[in-house]
């Protein structure tokens, strides 16, 4: 079923992204809700809208249709096997899934982001995709990622540059200490950068959850760093913070909402490098 509206709780680090030489609307069906920035057209952007829920819609069905062949597939917290028939995306889903040690579910976000930014690339030459703190995009100049890791003081003050290349890039992030999403780790950000959208998003999830305090950083950026694919990885812990791989970091300053009347000081774009509410697409098994 579509919906048009706004779901749970607000996503205020949208505010972070102006986008003023972009064109920008939501994609919302059910549980998904998505972020999209697109290159700026002449005329309305309806069409593409239309085609971004068309390709919602699809991934949707196509999980749902992987769960039904196998329950495991929804379930499964460890890699799992999928039948060749099974539907492009749940095959993409499992193959990062047995990459980063975790069931092929922790890297759904970053696989609708994926699946729906490749689609509308064949549209338009610039896209970013945000779901639920899993961004894939492709811009012709780099853009400023800023982090959000909860109550991490390091929130809203550093951000890395990344993209502005013909190749597009997918950024990753999991929290133990932010949204709803499954973690079994106390990180505040685990942010992964690779070309795979479900890769990172997989990835991130892995390293997060073994990250139980400051100590677990280098271990969580090594084992990210060993995965193949994987580009950078930022892992956030309090104050401390370990940064890995390709990743250029640079100051910014965004005040994030922590009461009533606070707005950001300097907006940075995608400005999403945290689940600062549920990744929605985890709802597809309940999760």
């Amino acid at each position: 079923m579509r919906r048009s509206g706004p779901q749970g709780e607000e996503r205020f680090y949208r505010q972070w992204v102006p986008a003023e030489d972009m064109s920008t609307f939501e994609v919302h069906v059910e549980e998904t809700d998505l972020f999209i920035a697109v290159s700026r057209t002449p005329g309305p952007v309806e069409h593409l809208r239309e085609e971004a829920l068309r390709a919602v819609e699809r991934c949707r069905e196509e999980i749902k249709t992987a769960i039904s062949m196998d329950a495991g597939f929804g379930e499964s917290l460890e890699p799992v096997e999928v039948a060749r028939e099974a539907p492009r995306i749940a095959r993409a889903m499992a193959e990062a899934g047995h990459a980063a040690g975790v069931g092929p579910m922790a890297a759904v976000a970053g696989a609708v982001a994926g699946e729906v930014g490749c689609r509308l690339l064949e549209l338009v030459p610039e896209v970013i995709v945000e779901n639920g703190g899993d961004i894939f995009f492709r811009t012709v100049r780099p853009r400023v990622v800023g982090l959000y890791a909860g109550r991490s003081p390091l929130t809203g003050r550093i951000g890395f540059r990344l993209g502005g290349g013909e190749e597009p890039l997918a950024v990753a992030t999991s929290s133990g200490t932010v949204g709803h999403s499954l973690s079994f780790g106390k990180a505040d950000a685990v942010t992964a950068t690779s070309r795979s959208a479900p890769l990172a998003d997989a990835v991130a999830t892995a390293a997060g959850n073994m990250v139980q305090g400051p100590e677990g950083i280098e271990a969580a950026m090594a084992f990210a760093s060993s995965v193949e694919g994987i580009l950078g990885v930022v892992v956030v812990v309090g104050e401390k913070m370990g940064i890995r791989g390709e990743v250029e970091m640079v100051p910014v300053l965004v005040k994030h909402r922590g009461g009533k009347g606070d707005e950001p000081d300097r907006l940075c774009r995608p400005g999403i490098a945290g689940r600062g509410s549920p990744a929605r697409d985890r709802g597809l098994h309940g999760q």
